[in-house]
């Protein structure tokens, strides 16, 4: 699930609420050595709001050193080499999470100091990558998703299947994540993303060669830029990207493909050997205290996962803030295959951005 920000744009679409704040201050971490007074967090830039960053410092006494990776597979390389030192709370996808605590590099969370824990929606909760929730602390969610300007679209679109049509000639925008190109594909083929068969994979691959000439652009970043201005007409974008469009132009129409779609978690963990695990679940307690929670996920723009926060949401921003109430699409998560079937998908990804003329 790639991040996509708000920064300083009207912030996006989630909220946590407002309950009791864990209230640390310089005196309750006094002492120690300046290594101690450091927390190191890695994960992408602008994950968190400035306020909640200098909010605590001032409060805890620790000094925050903001350290940024590009993707999930950097950050895992860089903790491997350092067998799980070197930083203090990464937040990461959860198919690499799962890697992450199979290979040692993550510790157990102490949730007697993190009391804000009870505020945490409990969907987001027992998922594959950490099944009895013993590590990680969810932090945004979101699908895949298709927008398209009903204005500009001559077809109505209801899932993905309907990319396909020849409406739609070199005007469609998509993400570059292999795994939910192909595996929409996939799910039009009444297939899982997750599965083995390399029949399968390569019947996908042969379906999305047939898409190419309706693709105009495929990237990760801002892709909504590209929808809201007009230089793509249907676009298939990351959560935050959704958030953000629909923000700016609530004339657009946002589509649960009917075949079903990916469903991903973000989430903080404490690798293995960090050196203030107290500080990082200091920090994990303090941004979820439902206001700074609400904070963070307008900012943010993906699903809220702490359920203490929605009431605390914007009007403007409460139909973003999760899936809508008559939600009835099959969700299923994307997760770790084995390396022949993750070759498989790179091989037909690769034939399908030549295609496609990218």
């Amino acid at each position: 699930m790639k991040k996509n920000r708000f920064s300083s744009i009207a912030s996006a679409a989630l909220v946590i609420a407002a309950v009791l704040s864990l209230g640390v201050t310089g005196s309750a971490f006094a002492g120690g050595s300046s290594q101690k007074k450091t927390l190191t967090i890695y994960t992408w830039a602008e994950m968190f709001p400035q306020d909640i960053l200098d909010g605590f410092e001032k409060e805890s006494g620790y000094r925050i050193n903001y350290v940024n990776f590009d993707y999930d597979e950097t950050m895992l390389t860089k903790l491997e080499q350092s067998k799980g030192a070197g930083y203090d709370l990464v937040i990461a996808d959860d198919y690499i999470i799962q890697t992450a605590i199979e290979k040692g590099l993550a510790q157990k969370l102490d949730k007697s100091k993190i009391p804000n824990y009870s505020n945490i929606n409990p969907i987001y909760q027992k998922q594959f990558y950490d099944p009895t929730d013993e590590y990680t602390i969810p932090y945004g969610a979101g699908v895949q998703t298709i927008v398209y300007d009903p204005r500009k679209v001559s077809i109505d679109i209801t899932g993905y299947a309907d990319l396909w049509n020849s409406a739609l000639l070199n005007n469609i925008g998509i993400i570059g994540n292999f795994r939910v190109i192909n595996g929409m594909a996939l799910k039009v083929l009444g297939k899982s993303y997750n599965t083995e068969n390399l029949a399968d994979i390569q019947a996908a691959g042969d379906l999305l060669q047939n898409l190419a000439p309706n693709i105009r652009l495929i990237k990760d970043d801002q892709l909504e830029e590209d929808l809201l201005s007009g230089e793509v007409a249907a676009a298939v974008m990351y959560t935050s990207q959704v958030t953000m469009a629909m923000m700016q132009d609530p004339g657009l129409k946002v589509v649960f493909p009917k075949e079903g779609i990916g469903f991903g978690i973000m989430a903080g963990f404490i690798p293995s050997k960090a050196s203030n695990p107290d500080a990082a679940q200091a920090f994990l307690n303090y941004i979820m205290d439902p206001q700074r929670g609400a904070e963070c996920f307008e900012f943010l723009g993906y699903y809220s996962t702490y359920s203490a926060s929605d009431s605390l949401v914007s009007p403007e921003y409460r139909a973003f803030l999760t899936l809508p109430p008559n939600f009835n699409t099959n969700m299923e998560m994307i997760q770790n295959i084995s390396d022949t079937a993750e070759e498989a998908h790179s091989r037909i990804w690769t034939e399908f951005k030549a295609a496609a003329g990218r």
